[in-house]
């Protein structure tokens, strides 16, 4: 069986997605000059660029803070391959 984890910790998130080749990234056209808009992780056979703009650690991070989110995630599947399944939810309710 396959447990999901929550963390905030930026060093944490950045590490889990790096290790799967994750960018960040927002979805196209929902933001705005003072806000980058709906925050995903682009892995690859994702989305892909069409839909997913990349930004920098700096600005998603900027944006999990301001939005009070944290991130659920998942290490391994069932099966024990890796997994990249995560879920943005607001810190209220990850406890």
């Amino acid at each position: 069986m396959s447990s999901a984890q929550t963390t905030t910790n930026h060093d944490t998130i950045r590490t889990w997605c790096e290790q799967r080749d994750g960018t960040p990234a927002t979805v196209r056209q929902t933001g705005s000059a003072q806000n980058p808009g709906v925050l995903r992780i682009d892995f690859p056979g994702g989305a892909g660029e069409d839909r997913l703009e990349h930004i920098s650690w700096e600005a998603w991070f900027k944006a999990f803070e301001d939005n009070k989110l944290a991130f659920l995630y998942q290490d391994k599947k069932a099966d024990g391959e890796t997994s990249t399944f995560f879920k943005l939810v607001n810190r209220d309710s990850s406890d």
